[in-house]
């Protein structure tokens, strides 16, 4: 979708301070006097005129470098942006981040000159749209054996396949697509490459076969695609070593600037927690002051502690012009406690408002469908706290050191929180843990690393009542992760469980005499 051609000028900008403040202002209004956004996110898709309206101040040139007349791609404000985007809707904040981390920063850092320009000002002067395809029906997690190929003829790249769930189906002007090198014999090399595809030029329209009914995320279209185009040779993404390592940079800078999208979503979450509870009159006091509400607000607040602490740790961190490949522990563990806390937010929203958050068109019932899929895209949480758990036993290994303790005390991204925590690690991790001992393990590993960002956050001058509050609710979710991890498990599936298993025969042999 393309609106109006206006100026470029990177002198003509506003300063970022008052631009994000005028955009959070219009979408308020957009959302709330133009429109009614609990009603339309009971409806898939988004009316033409709140696209138009929202592309209309060029959001987007955010992500784009200085160079190509944008904003200039600074990390800090990229997540101003997806968190303003994010406090009114999540979906919309998606969508920038597909744009932004998926689309314009790998094009920007690996894409060919000779075609940089002409993309970036359509972005800009056209409103164009990007996205990423990756996934594939019968590929999901294992990226690395996906069946899409290309092969090259007369200055051109044959690509086909079939790819699934890429956010803004249908609705993205430009494509980063993956596929893997088809030799003369039909065999696929293990290497994965990008392509730029226009979808608007000739033999590279991509043909959506089904648009899917996603649980959630409504504004969004997502589908099954079918891809048959041929790109032109400066379309090839250049790697700087492989097509794999490039690919895990673009995915850890993606996860590393989730809390972007989280930051305004958390917040939101607190602002109607606060003001239902205050609001709310059950006993003859309000909901406010009694001790248990008082505990998941403080939850909730705690979550907004470290997404603050992790966006400004990514602020520091997730520029293009390093090298992220290798910092997968980090990456992984920022998105997969984020996403949790983005879950276990919204469901103490819905349990705090009752029985009227439960529906579509109020914030608390939408925001459990629309954050729930933030644990399973870009990586299912499950998978990446096993990796995370592996990554710290490899590092173990390579360092000699048995000791948990020890070895989280010397790690640069866990120190300054395993100090608080010895009591808890001040023993030998066994190297062979069972898959289930590795998701908690990773799940504890990375608490404690959002610790140790919430302690540098707290070096900064950010509010202490906000960082003491935050460090004693991590603390106690550690302890009782470890509780779970410290405590056997073996249990497994039955087989032929309806054998003596109905509890309505037990309840009709109830007076029968029972055989041991």
């Amino acid at each position: 979708m393309t609106v109006s051609a206006t100026s470029t000028n990177t002198n003509a900008y506003k300063p970022f301070a008052q631009f994000i403040e005028e955009f959070k202002i219009q979408l308020k209004h957009l959302f709330y006097v133009r429109s009614n956004i609990d009603q339309l996110s009971t409806k898939r898709g988004m009316p033409p005129f709140m696209l138009r309206e929202i592309m209309s101040s060029n959001p987007l040139a955010t992500y784009i470098p200085t160079e190509y007349g944008g904003r200039g791609g600074h990390i800090h404000e990229g997540l101003a942006l997806t968190a303003a985007a994010s406090y009114q809707s999540l979906p919309l904040a998606l969508g920038f981040g597909i744009n932004w981390a998926l689309f314009l920063q790998p094009t920007g850092k690996y894409g060919q000159e000779e075609i940089k320009p002409a993309v970036f000002n359509d972005f800009l002067r056209n409103r164009k749209m990007g996205g990423l395809m990756i996934t594939e029906p019968d590929f999901g997690s294992d990226a690395l054996h996906m069946k899409s190929s290309y092969t090259y003829k007369n200055g051109q790249y044959h690509i086909q396949g079939t790819k699934h769930w890429a956010g803004l189906t249908g609705w993205a002007d430009y494509w980063l697509l993956t596929a893997r090198h088809k030799n003369a014999a039909g065999d696929l090399k293990r290497d994965i490459d990008f392509f730029i595809c226009d979808a608007n030029s000739p033999e590279q329209n991509i043909e959506v076969e089904e648009f899917y009914e996603n649980l959630g995320i409504y504004l969004l279209p997502y589908g099954r695609n079918r891809i048959d185009v041929k790109v032109p040779a400066i379309h090839k993404l250049q790697p700087k070593s492989t097509g794999i390592k490039m690919m895990l940079d673009l995915l850890h800078r993606s996860r590393m600037q989730f809390p972007g999208m989280g930051m305004g979503f958390l917040q939101r979450m607190l602002d109607e927690a606060v003001q239902h509870c205050q609001q709310r009159f059950v006993g003859g006091k309000s909901l406010f002051h009694y001790d248990q509400v008082q505990q998941r607000i403080s939850r909730i607040q705690s979550a907004y502690t470290v997404c603050s602490a992790m966006c400004l740790n990514s602020s520091q961190k997730a520029g293009v012009e390093n090298n992220l490949a290798p910092h997968g522990l980090e990456a992984n563990a920022v998105k997969t406690y984020l996403t949790d806390l983005m879950q276990s937010s919204a469901q103490s929203l819905l349990q705090l408002v009752g029985a009227k958050g439960y529906r579509l068109n109020h914030i608390a019932g939408r925001a459990i469908v629309d954050s729930r899929p933030f644990q399973i895209f870009e990586g299912s949480n499950d998978i990446l706290y096993i990796q995370i758990a592996e990554t710290i036993q490899k590092q173990m290994q390579k360092a000699k050191q048995q000791n948990l303790f020890q070895f989280l005390y010397q790690h640069e991204l866990t120190q300054h929180a395993a100090e608080r925590l010895k009591k808890l690690f001040d023993f030998n991790l066994n190297p062979q843990l069972p898959q289930r001992k590795l998701t908690e393990l990773g799940c504890i590993i990375s608490r404690v690393v959002a610790m140790n960002l919430v302690l540098k956050l707290a070096t900064t001058g950010f509010k202490k009542a906000l960082i003491d509050d935050c460090l004693n609710n991590i603390n106690q979710e550690v302890s009782s992760l470890m509780g779970l991890f410290t405590t056997k498990n073996s249990t497994a599936f039955i087989d032929n469980y309806s054998e003596a298993g109905s509890w309505f025969d037990c309840f009709t042999n109830i007076d029968q005499p029972h055989k041991p």
